[in-house]
Parts: C-alpha cells; structure tokens; sequence
C-alpha cells in the first residue's frame, strides 16, 4: 500500500463543493460521485464514505439511506464495512441543560468526497468539515450562532480521559478496545464528568459570532500512544485543506491505473464511482511495524509485511480480488499471507475477517479461490501454508452456513456420500446450529464446496501433493449428484438420495430459498459451477440445450406480482426474468453464452445489464454494494472483459463501454483495449486483433495482460456470428485440465 505524507502538500486553493468538485474533470477523482447508490432498491444502501485506499480510517455518516431526516452525528472510525462504528462525535450549540447522550440531528447541505464531508447541522447551525488521513483525520465544527459551544464523543461502554486541550481512550468495538487521542486547536474550559467515563463533552468559552473549532485525531488498536503518533505524524497542522489535498491526491494515483477514453459523462461518473468503491477494503491496518489480530487478540509484529483484514469472501472473490490482481499485486500477496496468518492465530481460514475475527457468515469456504486465483496469476504468497490451512478448514469445520464450530453429523454425510442432505417441507431440523433463518443451504453448500475443492486440489498441485490432488480434484465433480437431468436445474436430495418433491424452482425454501439455495433460488443456481462450465454445458447435453436454458433465464417470469417474489427473495433485486443482477452468484452468467458457441448474446446483455442497472444517480446500485464486490462486476464489464473462474488465468470478452482502455501494471507495462467505432449501438464484435494479430477467442490469458499489448475490438450494430465461435474459441474450464496426478 502507498503512503502519503502532509509535509509537501501546501493548501488546497479550491472550494468544497461535494461531488460536483471541479467542474472541468480532469481528473479520475472528480468523476466520483460517492452519491450513487445512497438509496437502496430494497436492503442496504451505499454510504458517501470519505477515508483514503484501503486506509485504516473510515468516515460514513450516522445516517441510513440518502432520503432520511435524521443523523446519529459522526464516528471517528468505521472499523469494518456494515458492521458499526465507534466513537460518535456529536457537536452542540445552546443551552448546556439541553445536552443528551443521543441527538437526532436535522441536516442540510450534506456534500461529500472520497476525500472530504461536510454537513449543517441546522437545528443548531453548526456546519462541520472533515478530510480522512489513513490512521487519523481532522474535522471543523463551525458554531454559526451566538451561544455555548461544545462537542460531546460517546462510547459503547469505552473509556474517555482529558488533559489540556487533549481527549484519549478507548471504545468497545465487538469485544475489543478501538483506541484514539484526539487535540483541539484550542483548549475547552471544562470537560464533564471524570476521568474514564463513557460519554464526555468538552465545553468551549461560548461565541459571540461564528467561530470555528477544529480537532485533529488519530486511532489505533494497539495503544493510545500509537493512535497519538499516527496523529502528529500525519497531520501536523491544523489544516483541513491541506489533508483533503492529500487525499485527493491519493485517490487520483490509485484510480488513475485505469484510464477510459469515450463514453458518455454518466458512463465515466459510474466507472470511476465503481473503482472507487473497490478500494474501501481490504484494509490494511498494520500500524509502525506492529498490528493487533482479533483472531488471538494479540500484538504481533508484522515483519515487514502489512497485515490486511476486513473482507466479506463470499462477496469478493468473484471480481474484486481478480481485479486487485492486475491493479495492486504486491497488495494482494499480503492479503493472501493475511490470511494465512489468520488460519495459525485462530486455528481455521476465516470466511469473513474483520479487526475483530471472522465474523463467518454465508456458505462456503471461498478463501480457496482467492488463493487459487493468485496462484494461477503468478501471485507470491505462502502456498504451503494456505493449503495446510484451508485443506484443513474444509475437513474439519461444519459447513453449516453461518455457524463457526467443528464439523457435525450434516458434514459427515457430505464427505461421505457428496451432497448435503436437505429436509423435506414438512421436516422438522433436528441437527443442532442450523439457523432458523440461515436454513441448510443443501445445494448451494455442495455447490460451494464442489468449486472450493477444485481450488484446493489446484493448491495441491503446485506443491505436488498427489495424492491430495486427486482427493480433492474427484470431489470437485460433487456438483453432478445433485443435477437432475429432467429439469435442467440443481435439486436437493434428500438423505436417501431422492430428490425433494414436489419441487418449486422458485419459490421452494422459504425467505431468499435458504432451506436450499442461498439468497436467490434455484434459477441462479443452475450457473454456480464455475470450475468446471464446460462439463455443466455437457450435462444439458448440447451447446443448444444450454443456451435455451440460458435465454429461458432472462425471460422467466416471477409468477407472482412484484410485491409478493420480493417478500420471498428481497436480495433478488435488479431482475432480468429471473436472472439477479443484483447479488453476486449471477454476476458470471451473461458470459456463459461464450461457452457454448453464441458471444453475440454475452455482448447484448452486458452492455443492457450496465445500462439499466449501473447508473448515476442515487439508485444507481442494483444490490448490496459489498465494499467493492458489485463494482468491481461493473469496472471488468466496462472495461470489456471478466473473470469468470477465480483459479483459471483467462478473461472472457464482453462488450467495453468506452473507445479505449488503458490500465497501467507494476511492472511498468500498459494493457490496453480498443473498440473501434464504439457506441450505444455498435455493442457487436466484428473482429478482433491481439497485439496487431488476428484474434477469434472469446477470451485472453492473464500473461497476455500483464504483459501489456493491445486488444483491439471491431465494433458494429448487428451481431457477428463467426466471431468468436470455433471450438478453440471457447474459454478453457476444468474440463481440459483434469487428468489425475500419478
């Protein structure tokens, strides 16, 4: 991760004015409009946060959706993505009496940045600017009224202490202590209460007229003397200009790697908002050398390489990490070793690590794609020791969704007979730590687990482990026991083998099918074999047969009206028939159509997913946005291409949003893609060429990109059926990669 330093940095000269900024773009980050999304389509929202790449610190407002009337005031830190923050800092004007451990401030004129927030207060006419550092930040509260000033910080259940102008402590995040030290320009006359309470305001000499305090803090979880020097070595004057300039201009080296050229003003506001978003988390949060893990509570030393966490797998290994892959290798060898560092201080390889330990949530182990992923694409990182712990994790832990334990009698039924068993309707859970909401999952745990050992065996592989290889390459093809053939959908089995029937591809399974899916039903499902698609378009028996079944997706109707599906599915949002582009399990599918012979359908209906579902403006966001999952579904599929298998080193085509697009690599060489007479229209592939090469694939390899060159795409308005559909066409999958070792 770069570093970014305040001693060269002189005074910004430009007003804060939110995300209409500059209004000449000029620049990657002036296209951002972290607005978009801030109204959800029927879950969670994104947030305006402000903080810089992967930092430490973090700033979203206390407020939900775009649209509400109210704010909570403002954390210090939001040490996870959607799981809390810390420390609310809650400014007020008038009469000290009136002062409450909880406001519910009115607020106007909220403008934000990836670099900068402000917001009135406007009962109380306090207008309050903020800039984030990477460990420390600095805010202004503008008192606009006569009258008491002061600024009140609360904990949950922490400890506040205060000498001169100087508060410090610590707050209780999820079990473990969050600490700062925080210095206002100006010492308060008194600060209420004692020493190690809770909640405590400092109280300012009251003003006459507008008048301004400013505050300067740092955060840590080692110590509050570590939280104390993050500050002065970070922000060394009161100087809210020169912070935000900093960060400004530590966004625009992080998103300048990729630059666009063509499209309209939205599609670059979109793209960049979206590359944005892929650079909240992981975080790294190794602080001077030394780092503190939630996964033993420990201080350790980092030995000189940062140390990464906060990072939802389930979400992320489909396209974030494939794109930190190509943009910021060096950070994801850490994060890889991260993990690994995890699995020895805890004992398993988490599925959601957070500051505070693995929060372990949804299904399946998919930490063994990241690594497979890395593995393929040339990435450093402790391979022993990833395969040692996630080997270990997959034949040891339950794969019960949601639940950290040891295995239990469901996964003794899997690893010995293939499947996981699903109940019957009528069926009452016997098994202890099956969830009543978070059901058994039966198929989208096989299918899960099918695709992790695929990974596995790869991790096997490269070690020449044979035996290993073979064990966890053979259960990879699990998926098949449950794929009923009649139907063309994946199907739960019961204990006994038999399918459960009757059988709603729909609506089965209760809220989001959790009984036997996960979040979406089983329509998305069908697609979930991303190891291996070549044998799933083998299983429908014909490259026709699963095309059909393809086109029948985005045309299935929702049986039901709009009110009465969402009340069942309400993550299926962003729907096309019954496909979702709105959760992560469907973002491969509109590529699938390269598989089996028909790119043309892959190119028409990414470039209608993007349009209609990825816009700028507040609902701009069609699902959960992540931290970063979605967008970085969007900042491939702009681009022109995705990765479909996370463990294979091959990009498939799709159709670029722009007329050039150039990333810049590490090592110093630039990819770049040209569609030749691009438009709204022109969404068809005529011809292409490789590096001034006649090219017929519908995909490139990983070496082919960071090895620089150009992909040059001709454009037109009608489909090209002889492009891109030979046999050699066909991106690779399992299928030509799966002779046993002997």
């Amino acid at each position: 991760m770069k570093h970014f330093s305040l001693l060269t940095i002189a005074a910004a000269t430009m007003l804060f004015a939110g995300c209409d900024l500059i209004a000449d773009k000029t620049q990657p980050v002036d296209y951002v409009n972290n607005r978009i999304g801030n109204i959800s389509h029927l879950l969670v929202p994104t947030y305006p946060t402000a903080q810089l790449p992967n930092s430490m610190l973090r700033m979203n407002p206390d407020h939900n959706e775009f649209t509400t009337d109210r704010m909570g005031g403002l954390p210090l830190n939001v040490p996870s993505h959607r799981q809390g923050s810390v420390l609310m800092m809650m400014p007020f004007s008038g009469d000290e009496s009136v002062i409450k451990p909880h406001f519910g401030y009115r607020y106007d004129q909220e403008k934000t940045a990836p670099y900068r927030y402000s917001v009135l207060l406007d009962d109380f006419m306090i207008a309050v600017d903020y800039a984030p550092a990477e460990h420390s930040a600095i805010f202004g509260c503008t008192f606009e009224q006569t009258g008491g000033r002061y600024i009140q910080l609360r904990t949950a259940g922490g400890e506040l202490h205060s000498e001169g102008n100087a508060l410090w402590g610590w707050d209780n995040y999820h079990g473990i202590k969050h600490y700062f030290y925080m210095e206002f320009d100006e010492a308060p006359e008194t600060v209420s209460g004692t020493n190690g309470d809770a909640i405590r305001y400092a109280t300012f000499s009251p003003s006459t007229g507008p008048s301004t305090i400013k505050a300067r803090y740092g955060v840590s979880y080692i110590d509050t003397e570590q939280a104390k020097r993050h500050m002065l070595n970070e922000i060394t004057a009161y100087d809210i200009d020169a912070v935000a300039e900093a960060g400004r201009e530590a966004w625009n080296n992080t998103l300048g790697k990729i630059r666009v050229e063509g499209g309209t003003e939205d599609e670059r506001t979109t793209f960049y908002t979206a590359l944005y978003r892929c650079h909240e988390r992981m975080i790294n949060i190794s602080e001077e050398g030394r780092y503190f893990s939630g996964f033993d509570k420990q201080i350790h030393d980092d030995e000189g390489e940062p140390y990464w966490t906060d990072d939802w797998v389930w979400d992320t290994y489909h396209a974030l990490h494939p794109l930190q892959i190509i943009l910021n290798p060096d950070d994801e060898s850490e994060k890889l070793n991260s993990f690994v560092k995890m699995y020895r201080q805890s004992g398993w390889v988490p599925t959601f690590p957070t500051v505070f330990g693995d929060a372990h949530c949804m299904n399946g182990n998919h930490a063994a794609a990241i690594f497979a992923d890395a593995l393929c694409k040339g990435i450093d990182f402790d391979v022993k020791g990833a395969f040692e712990g996630i080997s270990h994790t997959v034949m040891t832990e339950t794969m019960i969704p949601w639940l950290r334990g040891p295995k239990t009698e469901l996964d003794d039924f899997y690893h010995q007979n293939g499947w996981f068993p699903a109940l019957h309707p009528d069926e009452e859970e016997t098994v202890a730590g099956v969830g009543d909401f978070e059901q058994r999952q039966a198929v989208a745990v096989s299918l899960a687990a099918s695709y992790d050992d695929w990974c596995i065996a790869q991790l096997a592989k490269e070690l020449d482990k044979k035996d290993e290889h073979n064990f966890f390459l053979q259960r990879s093809f699990n998926y098949r026991k449950l794929f009923n053939k009649e139907t063309g959908f994946f199907h739960p089995k019961d204990a006994k083998g038999e399918f459960i029937q009757p059988f709603d591809y729909i609506f089965s399974g209760g809220i989001g099918a959790r009984a036997y899916y996960d979040e979406n039903n089983a329509w998305t499902y069908i697609w979930d074999v991303h190891h291996n698609i070549g044998d799933l378009v083998a299983l429908f028996g014909s490259a026709e047969r699963f095309t059909a079944k393809l086109d029948q997706l985005f045309v299935e109707g929702m049986q039901r009206s709009k009110w009465q599906y969402y009340a069942v599915h309400p993550d299926s949002s962003g729907n096309v028939g019954q496909y979702v582009m709105g959760n992560e399990p469907s973002f491969h599918i509109p590529y699938l159509y390269c598989y089996a012979g028909e790119p043309w359908k892959t190119q028409k209906r990414i470039r209608m997913l993007m349009e209609a579902w990825f816009r700028n403006d507040l609902m701009g966001v069609c699902g959960d946005e992540d931290g970063g999952g979605m967008s970085a579904f969007y900042v491939f599929s702009a681009m022109g291409f995705y990765p479909v298998t996370a463990g294979l080193p091959y990009y498939v085509i799709g159709s670029p949003l722009f007329e050039k697009v150039s990333i810049d690599l590490d090592n110093g060489k630039t990819f770049t893609v040209v569609a030749k007479n691009n438009s709204a229209d022109n969404k068809y592939i005529q011809s292409a060429t490789l590096n001034g090469k006649p090219y017929n694939k519908t995909y490139f390899s990983h070496e082919d990109l960071v090895e620089g060159g150009t992909l040059e795409l001709v454009m037109g308005n009608r489909p090209c059926k002889t492009w891109g559909v030979g046999a050699d066409a066909v991106p690779p999958s399992q299928g030509s990669q799966m002779t046993l070792m002997e």
